[in-house]
């Protein structure tokens, strides 16, 4: 029996590199002789680099930049061997950098992330992926073009400080130093978020409270980017405020589409591509997916709905294993899931989960294996 793994990351507890091991670990248990494929996935946020870096012939790269809070953290990125560079923003701008009580979207910078992207051109880089989730930010990506040489000026004619609580000041947008590399590089953004930038499903509003922002100034946040918006209508003669997945990653995805002339893809879609996750899926018998909790939303273009559909294609049984299984995660079964399991094995706190995650996938796996093992015969 050939079995494609092909999992996204379990966050806080593993990654998918991880992931894929303790489900193998499983299968060997039940299945000594199971030909094994692992293909770790994300679709765009945190771990996305890693799972393609692992998946393919490319080269990882270390830099020390600018973070969400403007002290500097030691960020990463990838570069396939066509030359294409894989970036993540929540390495340098991610949410997870920042401490629980030290999370204020107000002043949270995208600085890092465009340094990320100088890094790249410096070493040749002309096509970029850049997967956006997991941020901390909320400036609109303004801290990410100040990098690569974008200048916000009020109406003083001084620049702007960092985080989305000065937008307001904003008066004019200086792109006579914006890098000129820019203008030969293409642009590929991948998210499953398809949020406009502003109003009540806008960055602000649906994403602005997971970063500590309280309701008053969700509404201040939500004011500034509308400014910010107009402002750079004024520049392109165009609203590009409404554009679908100009929300992600607290406006970043604004500025990559405005100024970047990014394309935006659906995250997963763009990793199955690069891994060639058709092929594997078309000559395997069995594919398992999973991720840290599956519920209805799993369906909006999360990693394991990729591999579903993809899956169901070519009329391959999917199995989802996942942390937890959350509200009408049975919605699953219409996009070509199998069936779905927890590796919880008895009632237990989510700290008592995530602590014991690798052991508890390869119990669970070994589990399915035999179930599957004994209609098999």
């Amino acid at each position: 029996m050939k079995i494609l793994l092909a999992p996204d990351s379990f966050k806080g507890s593993l990654s998918s590199k991880d992931v894929c091991t303790a489900l193998k670990e499983g299968i060997l248990r039940a299945a000594p002789d199971a030909e094994i494929i692992e293909v770790p996935v994300a679709d765009g946020g945190e771990g996305t680099v890693d799972a393609i870096v692992t998946s393919t012939e490319s080269q990882k790269y270390t830099e020390y930049v600018t973070g969400p809070l403007g002290d500097k953290v030691k960020a990463h990125y990838g570069i396939l061997k066509g030359g294409t560079a894989i970036i993540e923003m929540a390495s340098a701008s991610g949410l997870y950098l920042i401490p629980e009580d030290r999370r204020n979207p107000l002043i949270t910078t995208s600085f890092g992330t465009g340094e990320l992207i100088e890094s790249a051109l410096d070493r040749g880089c002309r096509k970029f992926i850049i997967g956006i989730g997991g941020s901390a930010t909320n400036d609109g990506g303004a801290g990410m073009l100040q990098a690569l040489g974008v200048k916000f000026m009020d109406n003083q004619n001084r620049e702007l400080d960092y985080g989305g609580g000065n937008l307001d000041k904003l008066a004019g947008i200086d792109l006579d130093k914006l890098d000129k590399r820019i203008y030969d590089s293409q642009f590929i953004v991948a998210s499953d978020v398809n949020n406009p930038l502003c109003g009540e499903n806008g960055a602000s509003a649906v994403y602005g409270p997971q970063k500590n922002a309280t309701p008053e100034m969700v509404k201040l946040l939500d004011r500034n980017l509308q400014h910010y918006a107009l402002v750079v209508k004024h520049i392109f003669n165009k609203d590009l405020s409404e554009v679908p997945g100009a929300g992600a990653a607290g406006g970043l995805g604004f500025a990559l589409i405005a100024f970047l002339n990014a394309e935006l893809k659906n995250g997963i879609d763009i990793v199955m591509d690069i891994t060639s996750m058709e092929n594997k899926i078309e000559n395997s018998d069995l594919v398992i997916t999973g991720e840290g909790n599956t519920d209805f939303q799993t369906s909006f273009g999360k990693a394991p709905s990729g591999v579903a559909k993809l899956a169901k294609k070519y009329n391959k049984p999917v199995i989802i294993l996942s942390g937890g299984l959350g509200k009408n995660y049975k919605d699953l079964y219409h996009i070509g899931v199998t069936s779905l399991f927890s590796i919880a094995d008895r009632p237990m706190t989510l700290e008592n989960a995530m602590e014991n995650t690798f052991g508890l996938i390869e119990d669970r796996m070994e589990d399915i294996m035999r179930i599957i093992l004994a209609f098999g015969r």
